[in-house]
């Protein structure tokens, strides 16, 4: 029994599926089911099994294995982070958020936190989905998920805090006709968050009773807006970072019934106590002016990578 193959079944009981969690490990689906195929030789039991409507299912062995198999995973995390300090090593900060942040705003965002802190702090970030964003700040694989709030999601057990105002819009081609009939019926052009039942874009659909065939998947929020400006559809978009485009007449703005809506982004961490103290040194930041700044007027943006926590005992890659 390793701390891999524990952190592998915490994550697939978390997010419900073996292959949500090769994803967000960035490892392949039998990477996963072989570290599955471990734990049940060892403790002799299934564990999990795959539920007849989908997802899967603790057996009772598995339910009490749970807990113990988080607390150990997070054990292991202190432990490094416990024998790096005593080495003199950095303080490490893992950063993960939703697409469009993750695109337009971390990179500034903690470039400008790395000029600003006094302290040795190796700063790392990527994107992934709201629920295992959620999964990866619950059991230490992130210190910080930027995006909706995911705090009240759990009840308290993780805790979110606001830090920006933004609102969520749609556009289309500048001389785009406007589309028939109601949004439901539009061609939305959307990122990966679009088809994320957390994100905000994904709530704005649902609100919207957009149905999925109607719906058009690019890998990055700027190319759903360059697709939108030749005129291929709608593409919803968070205000201030899309009215670079909209003065430059690339795109407009188009009216609907649930645009614009609320999209303020949150920092989600771990109560005090459970959090590095890189954490909290990241949360002040946030709420700084120069924060504030940055996430207002973010730089143009760069193709997101996926985040890449690592499956053995450090749990994260060296930036």
């Amino acid at each position: 029994m390793t701390v891999t193959q524990l952190s592998t079944f915490v994550l697939v009981a978390r997010l419900g599926s073996v292959t949500a969690a090769a994803r967000t490990l960035n490892v392949s689906e039998s990477a996963v089911s072989q570290s599955l195929s471990a734990l049940r030789a060892h403790f002799g039991d299934p564990l999990i099994r795959r539920a007849p409507g989908g997802g899967m299912r603790l057996t009772p062995a598995g339910a009490r294995l749970l807990p113990v198999a988080s607390r150990m995973v997070a054990l292991s995390a202190d432990a490094e982070a416990a024998v790096r300090a005593a080495q003199g090593g950095p303080d490490e900060l893992r950063v993960v958020a939703a697409g469009t942040l993750a695109e337009f705003v971390l990179p500034s965002l903690t470039e400008a936190f790395a000029e600003r802190t006094g302290r040795r702090i190796d700063t790392s970030f990527g994107v992934a989905t709201t629920s295992e964003m959620r999964a990866l700040v619950e059991h230490r694989l992130a210190d910080v998920a930027l995006g909706p709030d995911l705090g009240a999601v759990r009840g308290g057990g993780l805790i979110g805090e606001p830090v920006f105002r933004a609102l969520l819009v749609a556009v289309t081609g500048p001389r785009a006709p406007r589309p028939a009939g109601p949004p439901s019926r539009w061609t939305w052009l959307v990122d990966a968050s679009g088809t994320d039942p957390g994100a905000d874009t994904g709530r704005l659909l649902r609100r919207l009773r957009v149905p999925e065939p109607r719906v058009r998947v690019f890998p990055h929020q700027t190319a759903a807006w360059d697709a939108a400006a030749e005129g291929a559809g709608v593409a919803p978009a968070v205000a201030h970072l899309v009215t670079p485009r909209l003065r430059r007449d690339e795109l407009r703005l188009l009216d609907t019934p649930a645009t614009p809506a609320d999209a303020t982004w949150y920092a989600t961490v771990l109560p005090p106590g459970l959090r590095s103290p890189a954490t909290d040194v990241f949360l002040h930041f946030l709420h700084t002016a120069a924060a504030t700044r940055v996430m207002g007027a973010p730089g143009t943006g760069i193709t997101p990578s996926r985040f890449r926590p690592a499956i053995h005992v450090t749990l994260w890659p060296t930036a």
